[in-house]
């Protein structure tokens, strides 16, 4: 039998640590070894109990959550939940967070809220899981790179990728190599829906390319990319003469609104082999059978390795259903879809 996975609490509220611990002992696969008001207390902890996972509030006395993280990843790396006020500072907080190297994050409920802190338990089990004990950071001072620009004809091909945890500093890695002129861009990362605009904004700021959140009826344009906004609607592309974005209100799909599955569907349906499809770290399943949708209207189909993911969910079921027609490390990703981008293909135009 697995033993459980050994949390730490860390948060400056009594109340809400105790609401976390509640959550997290209703299951028997997980068990609450400690909790910590502050950043001292969750120091000694961590050095008394070994926890495999630490949930980690932002907003914290003395020393706030993001310092704190720094210092747990360059001093003794381990999967590290953020949990964030569902506010823009919040949601900013979380973003630099995720690109230090937390593992995810989760919003703190709003009063009279059914089901405070969905997923999180989930989210745990995978983290404590995961063998991400040496935590790779995104190069934030990097410049973007595009060895592939010169070859890239602009407007023959659109890029759909998909990402869940893990998603942020695998978007950045991927995106960073995009010229300003890029090929129009659709992604799907699950994230809570306050924190997607900021994650845009974060990574209009690190890109070459225009990045923003997707909005209903935006024209795909060359050199943009396109997030969906998270949690309310699906993202979807549409119009063949004039492609532009679409926001569908449905049901979730494998758990998820925004889902990957939604997005890779339309595209499929819309650019065929016009497409190329790119399946990056996440759990779950969620965008698998659409990047097989893809791969058979004749989409090139990319899918990250085991080793650069930090959960090598998502991309795993793909490989597994054949959706991937090569598998990648990260590094290599973002110059295979420029490359893919700028080849002819028979009947392509």
């Amino acid at each position: 039998m697995t033993a459980p996975a050994r949390v730490l609490v860390v948060d400056d509220s009594a109340t809400m640590r105790g609401l976390i611990s509640a959550v997290l002992n209703a299951d028997p696969n997980v068990e609450v070894v400690g909790q910590a008001a502050d950043a001292f207390e969750a120091r000694q902890a961590i050095k008394q109990l070994d926890p495999d996972v630490v949930t980690l509030d932002i907003e914290m006395p003395n020393m706030n959550g993001l310092e704190f993280l720094d210092k747990i990843m360059r001093l003794r790396p381990m999967p590290v939940i953020m949990v964030s006020t569902l506010t823009h500072k919040g949601a900013e907080a979380t973003i630099a967070a995720l690109e230090i190297g937390a593992f995810d994050c989760v919003g703190k409920p709003h009063p009279g809220d059914p089901n405070p802190f969905g997923g999180l338990v989930d989210k745990v089990k995978a983290a404590a899981r995961s063998q991400r004990k040496a935590m790779f950071t995104t190069n934030r001072a990097a410049t973007p790179v595009a060895n592939a620009a010169s070859e890239y004809r602009a407007g023959r091909k659109i890029v759909a990728i998909g990402a869940s945890t893990g998603g942020v500093e695998a978007l950045i890695a991927v995106l960073q190599k995009f010229p300003a002129r890029c090929p129009p861009t659709v992604i799907t990362q699950h994230m809570p829906h306050t924190f997607t605009k900021s994650f845009a904004e974060r990574l209009n700021r690190l890109c070459a390319p225009t990045v923003e959140e997707a909005t209903e009826g935006a024209r795909l344009e060359i050199g943009k990319i396109y997030l969906a906004p998270g949690g309310e609607r699906h993202l979807q592309v549409a119009n063949a003469s004039a492609p532009c974005c679409r926001l569908v209100d449905r049901e979730p799909v494998n758990g998820h609104r925004p889902s990957v599955d939604v997005l890779f569907d339309s595209v499929a349906e819309l650019a065929g082999r016009n497409a190329i499809g790119v399946i990056l770290t996440g759990m779950g399943r969620d965008g698998a059978a659409g990047l097989l949708k893809l791969r058979h209207a004749g989409a090139r189909t990319f899918g990250q390795n085991e080793k650069t993911c930090v959960v090598y969910g998502m991309p795993r079921v793909a490989y597994e259903l054949g959706a991937v027609e090569t598998q990648l490390p990260l590094g290599s990703i973002g110059e295979e879809i420029l490359k893919s981008a700028a080849a002819r293909k028979e009947g392509s135009e």
